[in-house]
């Protein structure tokens, strides 16, 4: 069984290097070698970008965005829950989960396709986490791939059914990570505003969106100023999903249905292959976030309905 578990991967390498060189050329000959995905959990596009003054967002409007690309139609078109929606980002793939944490992706996630492509071993690839139950994201249920190529995960208070944690404890052990394990394709999830919105707490649900902005704006300087990730690292920033607009259902409290509140979210994307100060309308999701990445890091995922956001490119 174990030998059969490691050679599926070696025969989609072996594929994905052949279809590889059926590919046009267009984007090619990258500066980015790490790519880091951050998640706000949870926010209303309505009180990020989509407020003309952003002022919940003062970091990610005046200083980030000057060095990267905003996209303003970006969507979770699949369920827009927490787990479905960062399962979507880790593999591109809409994946209809429970929201518990009990049932593992269908899909192997970037983490072990990049893995198994790179053959880096799992302190290499991390997974960060303010909900536990995120740690799930880990692995998957493809027999090709289960317990393969795994991440090191540090996720919850201890793990996948442990309890949550605030994101201040989140934020110290990312940089931690980056800082003394230099990753190279690392994902880290903020539970605010997620948190504040279901305990309809409107006042700590837009703290929530500006502190979780001050976090991503530490993490986007210490990858600007730290010699291992400059020059050489691509950024993203997004949310899993949004919330009910009000009005509907119990507003703001709660998401999960097919409403613009809950669909629309936004992206940041900041890399040495991007443009800077830009403004895109293009319609993407969530998935796209995957397979750009992968494109970066020399990857493919396979059967995804993901494309590359070439509207991001230089």
């Amino acid at each position: 069984m174990t030998i059969y578990k490691y050679f599926i991967p070696t025969i989609f390498l072996l594929s994905l290097s052949f279809f590889s060189c059926q590919k046009d050329d267009l984007l090619t000959n990258f500066k980015t070698e790490k790519v880091i995905i951050l998640v706000m959990d949870g926010a209303r596009y309505s009180e990020t970008w989509g407020d003309p003054t952003r002022q919940y967002i003062p970091r990610l409007a005046n200083d980030l965005a000057p060095r990267g690309v905003i996209n303003t139609h970006f969507y979770n078109n699949g369920r827009t829950k927490t787990i479905s929606g960062h399962t979507t980002i880790a593999t591109g793939h809409y994946d209809f989960l429970e929201n518990t944490g009990l049932e593992s992706p269908n899909n192997p996630s970037i983490f072990q396709l990049w893995r198994a492509t790179q053959d880096r071993d799992s302190t290499a690839a991390w997974l960060v986490a303010s909900k536990s139950k995120v740690a799930v994201l880990g692995n998957c249920t493809d027999p090709n791939w289960q317990d393969t190529f795994l991440p090191s995960q540090d996720c919850g208070i201890n793990g996948l059914g442990s309890d949550y944690r605030l994101d201040d404890v989140t934020f110290a052990v990312a940089k931690d990570v980056l800082t003394t394990e230099k990753p190279e394709l690392m994902l880290v999830n903020f539970i605010e505003p997620d948190l504040s919105g279901h305990l309809n707490n409107w006042e700590n649900y837009l703290k929530g969106i500006t502190q979780t902005d001050d976090y991503i704006y530490q993490l986007w300087n210490f990858i600007e100023t730290d010699s291992f990730y400059q020059g050489t690292t691509t950024l993203f920033v997004t949310n899993d999903h949004g919330r009910h607009l009000d009005g509907i259902n119990d507003g703001f409290k709660s998401h999960g249905d097919n409403c613009e509140g809950c669909r629309h979210i936004f992206l940041y994307a900041f890399g040495p292959d991007f443009k800077e100060d830009a403004i895109t309308s293009a319609h993407r999701e969530l998935p796209d976030i995957a397979v750009t990445a992968g494109r970066l890091l020399g990857f493919d995922i396979p059967n995804s309905r993901g494309k590359v956001m070439r509207e991001l490119f230089k």
